[in-house]
């Protein structure tokens, strides 16, 4: 008898999935544990596997259609049996992605008065070939690439994310027909494109939505002098490779170090009680291609700099591959958010519930500062704590910042 493989739920805030990548055919034997698909959930693209064995007789979901959980996916048989005539398909609930465009000026015309929105051409049988990962076949699919024409730069000549990012004049090349107006310039061309959204972008803009409506959030921003910070860093350079940390590493050392001190700032709110914890699981965003993802230090003041610092660059990889565990981004105590790489000096972050604070963190700079009578340029920082008043107070978030504004400037007591 036929069985459902249906979309299962495989983080913990999955509502939906999006197809990214069909591991089996039609007709192909399956055993319990094979991989049938790869699923890009909330947070990042996971493997679909068989709960039974059989064979493949029925793919009811094309790639880059998005399902509910409990959707079917597909059905496992015997060879040649046939799917019941009333569950052929995956359901109203199921949506296929979509794409518009049109020239500057012009109104989107009611769906049912145009023409079938163009869709991507499929990759040539070259790309079928190609080493890849998930999240760089689904751009590529998007964009209209072959990837058969990109020079792949991860291990083995994989294409990664990165290799697409200058492919663009190739993607307007390969891509179907789509409708044309003028530029500013006068020269014909696409002026606009609809693009679907993303599994990750439609929980971020959920998740925030949730946060800024009813979370009564204030900020807390205090200045900070990182020269011994580094100079630490420095020193531990001459250790050799291994000796390698960069600011965030230490940041995150210290605000582990300074939460377990205020476990008042350490806390998530749960509407009917405060959790306050006694680990500290630091969040770190890392920002992906269409948004941003928080893999979990966990225990972070029991690990060393060295092992935070291996550990946060393993786990960012994996993140910007999509290739994440749930329970690596998921349980995180507080979090922090670092822009100082792109130049920024100072902003607010979004407090990510149930946690009750998060950290902004800009970019370390040269600054004229008063030393014992004298002027002399010194490494500053800023950083802004995002607070929910409803369990951190004013003065209760201001001497946690105390804290770990000491504790960045006397690096040494992390290692004391």
């Amino acid at each position: 008898m036929a069985t459902k493989v249906v979309m299962e739920a495989l983080s913990p805030t999955m509502e939906e999935g999006r197809l990214v990548e069909w591991k089996k055919n039609e007709g192909d034997a399956v055993a319990a544990g094979d991989v049938l698909a790869e699923v890009e959930t909330d947070k990042a693209v996971m493997e679909l596997v068989a709960r039974s064995a059989g064979t493949l007789i029925k793919r009811t979901v094309e790639v880059g259609a998005t399902l509910p959980v409990g959707g079917i996916v597909g059905w496992l048989g015997t060879k040649g049996e046939a799917v019941p005539a009333q569950a052929s398909g995956p359901g109203p609930q199921a949506s296929a992605p979509k794409a518009a465009s049109g020239p500057v000026g012009q109104a989107a015309a009611p769906l049912a008065a145009t023409a079938p929105s163009p869709q991507p051409q499929a990759p040539s049988s070259s790309s079928d070939r190609v080493k890849a990962s998930p999240l760089a076949k689904k751009i590529a699919e998007e964009k209209g690439l072959d990837l058969g024409r990109v020079q792949g730069s991860g291990p083995a000549g994989r294409v990664v994310l990165r290799d697409l990012e200058g492919a663009s004049a190739q993607a307007a090349a390969t891509r179907g027909p789509m409708a044309v107006g003028r530029t500013s310039a006068g020269a014909p061309g696409v002026v606009f494109e609809d693009i679907p959204l993303s599994q990750i972008r439609k929980t971020i803009a959920k998740r925030l939505s949730q946060s800024l409506g009813p979370i009564p959030t204030f900020y807390l921003t205090m200045d900070v002098d990182m020269s011994r910070s580094a100079e630490a860093r420095e020193a531990l350079k001459a250790l050799g490779p291994e000796g390698k940390v960069s600011f965030n590493d230490i940041l995150i050392k210290a605000l582990a170090t300074a939460l377990i001190q205020h476990p008042a700032c350490n806390a998530w709110w749960m509407d009917d009680r405060i959790r306050v914890w006694h680990e500290a699981h630091i969040g770190m965003a890392v920002a992906i291609e269409d948004g941003l993802i928080t893999p979990v230090i966990r225990n972070a003041e029991q690990k060393s700099l060295r092992q935070i610092s291996a550990e946060a660059r393993e786990l960012a990889g994996r993140a910007r591959d999509r290739k994440l565990k749930p329970e690596e981004f998921t349980g995180s105590t507080f979090s922090i958010s670092n822009l100082g790489m792109f130049d920024i000096e100072q902003f607010t972050a979004i407090i990510n519930p149930p946690e009750a604070g998060i950290l902004a963190v800009g970019k370390v700079r040269e600054e004229p500062a008063v030393v014992n009578g004298q002027v002399v340029v010194r490494q500053k920082m800023r950083m802004t704590m995002s607070c929910d008043h409803r369990a951190i107070d004013g003065a209760t978030g201001a001497a946690f910042l105390k804290t770990l504004k000491t504790l960045l400037e006397n690096p040494l007591a992390l290692v004391w």
